[in-house]
């Protein structure tokens, strides 16, 4: 059974690693939303096709309140409690299973 605990782990840590990283490209997103980068620059684009996919649907169900867009807040929750609940809770059965 130590096999499915360290796979659990595993997949525990890759899970985290990926919701860091998407973690900073929605920050870093959000705040090229208060300057006016060059769209043209690889980096300002890079950033805006890897944060499209987890902004998109959030702003499909929430609209824009005062001319504040809130999909980043609201994506940062959803990443902060897929961090704590499912990272934490995967590692901890994976532990279980040692």
């Amino acid at each position: 059974m130590f096999i499915i605990g360290y796979f659990l782990q595993a997949v525990a840590a890759v899970l985290g690693i990926a919701l860091n990283i998407a973690l900073i490209v929605v920050i870093a997103r959000a705040i090229l939303s208060w300057v006016s980068p060059d769209p043209y620059n690889p980096i300002v684009r890079i950033i805006n096709q890897l944060s499209e996919p987890i902004l998109f649907p959030i702003r499909k169900r929430v609209p824009y309140m005062g001319g504040i867009d809130w999909s980043p807040i609201i994506a940062l929750m959803i990443i902060y409690f897929l961090d704590i609940f499912l990272v934490q809770t995967l590692s901890r059965l994976g532990a279980s299973f040692l």
